[in-house]
């Protein structure tokens, strides 16, 4: 198949389906709205509306498949700009990853890699957790920064700073309070809700901003407003 440029008309932005139904976290359907391929060669796939997760907030995208027919799309990567997703990848028993490829206008199924959400959530909820424990053992100066939730090496920055005698101390208090609070356990709660202005400053709000979610962890006295990524697009705060 030859290169295709990009799609000359617009494409609006991508509805995400978890935020319509939660129950819609691994498969759904959508109408596809173009296949192409972009400079370098990488095809891009653009459909209405999509369950997979782009790459964002540190961690990972969503992998799986697209099909429709005989037709078959191994989604490699996810990325959003503009609002708008690219799901990129190949088609199924092409060299060239252009061969079978969908029709515009129409309906494909879309189905994650489940096992691979399910870890990019709990590397990304470990990040949380560890917000948790830095305030938990006193060290309520440190402002968390970047955080990096891939499997080759999963980190938050802290900036701030500590007597060099007491990191070593706050570095074994920090990995007990972690198995403390793992060991006992915790009931992890997702409510959606539209959003308000009065929940402005408390709320992680879609970067899409059509619904927040809420994650609430209650560990012991501590309630803590998280931006689990469990199966979550991008969060950032917001307070407009």
């Amino acid at each position: 198949m030859a290169q295709e440029a990009a799609p000359a008309r617009p494409v609006g932005p991508t509805r995400l389906v978890y935020f319509d139904d939660m129950g819609a976290l691994h498969h759904s359907s959508a109408t596809v709205l173009s296949v192409h391929q972009e400079e370098g060669g990488r095809v891009a796939v653009v459909l209405d509306a999509t369950v997979f997760h782009p790459q964002g907030g540190g961690q990972p995208a969503d992998t799986g498949v697209i099909s429709a027919g005989g037709a078959r799309f191994l989604v490699e990567d996810v990325r959003a700009k503009d609002g708008v997703v690219f799901h990129y990848g190949r088609f199924e028993g092409t060299e060239q990853g252009c061969g079978t490829v969908f029709k515009e206008g129409g309906t494909v199924s879309l189905q994650v890699d489940a096992e691979r959400r399910s870890f990019n959530s709990r590397l990304h909820s470990a990040g949380h957790l560890l917000d948790i424990c830095v305030h938990n053992v006193g060290l309520f100066h440190l402002e968390p920064g970047k955080g990096y939730h891939f499997p080759d090496g999963p980190f938050v920055e802290y900036k701030g700073i500590i007597p060099p005698d007491q990191i070593p101390v706050k570095k074994n208090e920090l990995e007990r309070e972690a198995n403390r609070l793992i060991s006992e356990g915790a009931k992890l709660l997702f409510f959606l809700m539209r959003r308000q202005p009065y929940y402005a400053e408390v709320l992680c709000l879609a970067t899409f901003q059509r619904i927040a979610i809420l994650a609430l962890l209650s560990l012991g006295i501590t309630l803590v407003v998280l931006a689990v990524a469990l199966m979550l697009p991008t969060f950032q705060s917001s307070t407009a």
